[in-house]
């Protein structure tokens, strides 16, 4: 079926505001627990055996026949031309150059590259490959500091989609050329908002993945972990990665778009950027105060789904209290 929207299924935490990171401290937590909606829940290969089985299932030849999904409509029935976008009042906005005091080592302003500066960013970001009705598909996601240092942020389509969880959901952190430096890690857990799990409705298109240790050892403990953040304020610089998996790129390489997000004036309530990325890259991290010296940052957004009459740009979901609290279940869920 044609859509007029296509989703895009495509190491410590760098120190900064208290009040804006994520794990809250306990008091915080509690006070806040109330507030927050209950995500959903599925257990993924929560014993030994079917961890093996799952990842026996991965080998290099159908990780590189996976490719991405192809979602329902942000706004099924909605009606939007490609005239609404070339509207004057609705520019996309300027990015943030670099100042000559700070110069960035690749670019403060991208559309789409490689990213080749190095960094925590190349091993805490990486595929994560699953089966969903019958085909292998691929999604991107990110590692980040957790109490159970165990936790994958992505997008709700890279768990659930069509009213049924992923199977065979693994994350291979740093992935290059069917390389997998630092192993693959198969969930034992996966959990989305509970919008996106009764209606699939891309403002919550959010998602997390509890992994299993891998040889004894916690996935933090291995790549490190980005920093996570809600409610912050829109419109900031931004640095958006992901595995793009389809042309004119091929799932290799780790891809980066950057500049500042402008808000979704069409059909959601995302953020959006100006990043030509494509299918495979959903679900991968989009960070705020990134660090090119260190590849570390704060992770505000994750990479959901492009307009097809708009395929520069890019939108994905505003981290509020729904996103928080999958995060938070997430990093106080047992491992295994």
């Amino acid at each position: 079926m044609h859509r007029r929207l296509a989703l895009l299924s495509t190491l410590a935490l760098a120190m900064g505001s208290a009040a804006a990171l994520l794990p809250t401290t306990a008091a915080q937590a509690q006070g806040s627990a109330a507030a927050r909606p209950r995500p959903a829940q599925h257990a993924a290969a929560d014993s030994a055996g079917e961890r093996r089985q799952v990842v026996r299932y991965w080998t290099e030849a159908r990780m590189e026949a996976a490719e991405p999904l192809n979602p329902p409509n942000p706004a099924k029935g909605a009606k939007v031309s490609p005239a609404d976008v070339q509207a004057p009042s609705i520019a996309a906005p300027t990015a943030v150059a670099p100042t000559p005091a700070a110069p960035a080592r690749q670019s403060a302003r991208s559309g789409g590259a490689a990213w080749t500066g190095g960094g925590a960013v190349v091993r805490t970001t990486g595929r994560i490959f699953f089966t969903t009705q019958g085909r292998n598909a691929s999604c991107s996601g990110s590692a980040v500091t957790s109490a159970n240092k165990s936790v994958v942020i992505t997008a709700g389509h890279c768990v659930k989609v069509n009213g049924a969880f992923h199977t065979n959901w693994v994350f291979v952190p740093g992935y290059d050329k069917g390389a997998r430096p630092y192993g693959t890690w198969a969930a034992t857990k996966l959990l989305t908002t509970p919008q996106w799990d009764a209606s699939e409705d891309v403002d919550h298109d959010m998602a997390a993945a509890v992994v299993a240790p891998l040889d004894g050892r916690s996935l933090v403990d291995v790549v490190g972990g980005q920093g996570v953040a809600f409610n912050q304020p829109r419109r900031r610089q931004m640095y958006a990665f992901g595995y793009p998996a389809v042309a004119p790129y091929d799932g290799s390489k780790l891809v980066y778009c950057s500049g500042r997000a402008f808000d979704d004036y069409l059909l959601s309530d995302d953020l959006g950027l100006t990043c030509d990325q494509t299918g495979g890259a959903s679900g991968g991290p989009w960070m705020v105060g990134f660090d090119e010296s260190t590849g570390l940052g704060t992770l505000n957004s994750v990479n959901s789904f492009k307009y097809g009459f708009a395929p520069n740009w890019m939108f994905g979901p505003y981290f509020g209290n729904e996103a928080q609290a999958v995060y938070q279940s997430a990093q106080t869920s047992g491992v295994l």
